[in-house]
């Protein structure tokens, strides 16, 4: 009898654990339902669109809205509830104390530089594009003007490098390569990189990596980069490359060994042997190809009479070097050293 009731009991205790749970089961809205209304500028208004191309590519798409607007239900926005967003630090805790100990923390936010519905990794950027959050506060113009008291060809360091490249520690650096077009005609014309539309203007309909990678290899040898440089048909496009931070920390700080030059340019082969080509993708990011170890050093020994100081770095050498120059200085030394100690005799 006990064990019969027993049974009704949890068998009612189920069912009224079915009938509250199901619904609020259902309660919560998906992203797509999401989208179908923020993707549309008409019904939301500018400030609130959403990219949804854009947003389905990062990598808050994975977690969906919910996850950050917690205030969203299915009556929304019927319900009246103001939807606000949960803090950066609830998910991103480490980056959160490095920041917070950085000068930057007292004047920017964690979305004054990254908008969360277009965040995506250092891989699916561009390295030219690293710079486009600093310049929202820092005038490239003063930035150049302070970094000339101490830095050589400054205008030319700021345009060609990440600004977390010396700001921000890293596990290591990589050459990011990118084609980069002419903004008009002319031998003087600047270059900006390609997008994807430009690129499909060459590629007759094939996929764009083809314009490079000839054999669909997902890989880019040096065979197949010097044939893109020569062919007549991409004269209007070129491959720049910059050196980027594989990862990035937050604390924006000056490191002391980037006021020396060796730091980028005496480190040595292995620095520059690391490459990828990053090409762009309709989401608006950018997708990175493997280049064959060399690419680098490769495009520079293909300039005639160019050579990068420290490229061919030789160990042996530097202490042969050092040792014909400490010779060159024997001569001298022993000698005014020899005249120094006989200077009474040469007296009398």
């Amino acid at each position: 009898m006990k064990t019969k009731l027993a049974k009704r009991i949890l068998q009612g205790v189920l069912l009224v654990l079915a009938v509250i749970l199901v619904p609020l089961c259902g309660s919560a809205m998906e992203m797509d339902d999401c989208l179908g209304c923020h993707a549309d500028a008409d019904m939301v208004g500018a400030e609130l669109q959403i990219d949804s191309e854009r947003f389905e590519h990062t990598v808050h798409a994975e977690f969906g809205c919910t996850t950050c607007h917690t205030e969203i239900t299915d009556d929304h926005p019927d319900d009246g509830a103001v939807v606000s967003a949960t803090e950066c630090l609830d998910c991103h805790e480490e980056t959160a104390d490095q920041y917070g100990h950085s000068a930057h923390a007292e004047n920017a936010t964690c979305v004054d530089c990254h908008d969360p519905h277009n965040a995506t990794g250092l891989e699916k950027m561009a390295a030219q594009g690293m710079n486009q959050a600093c310049e929202t506060c820092h005038e490239t113009e003063e930035v150049v003007t302070m970094h000339a008291e101490w830095l050589p060809q400054a205008t030319l360091h700021i345009a060609q490098l990440p600004c977390i490249t010396c700001h921000t520690d890293a596990d290591g650096y990589e050459v990011v390569l990118n084609i980069t077009q002419k903004q008009y005609d002319g031998k003087l014309s600047s270059y900006s990189v390609s997008t994807l539309e430009d690129l499909q203007k060459y590629s007759d309909g094939d996929d764009i990596s083809a314009l490079i990678d000839l054999n669909k290899d997902d890989f880019i040898s040096l065979a197949e980069l010097r044939t893109f440089n020569k062919n007549p048909a991409y004269a209007e496009l070129r491959i720049e490359g910059m050196l980027a931070p594989n990862t990035a920390s937050h604390d924006f700080s000056t490191h002391d060994n980037r006021f020396d030059c060796s730091f980028c340019h005496v480190s040595g082969p292995e620095s520059m042997q690391t490459s990828f080509l990053a090409l762009p993708e309709p989401s608006g990011g950018f997708t990175r190809m493997a280049v064959e170890q060399g690419a680098v050093l490769d495009a520079l020994y293909g300039t005639p009479d160019f050579y990068m100081t420290g490229s061919t770095r030789n160990a042996s050498m530097n202490l042969i070097g050092f040792a014909i120059i400490c010779g060159g200085f024997i001569m001298p030394i022993g000698h005014g050293t020899l005249r120094f100690m006989t200077r009474k005799n040469r007296k009398h």
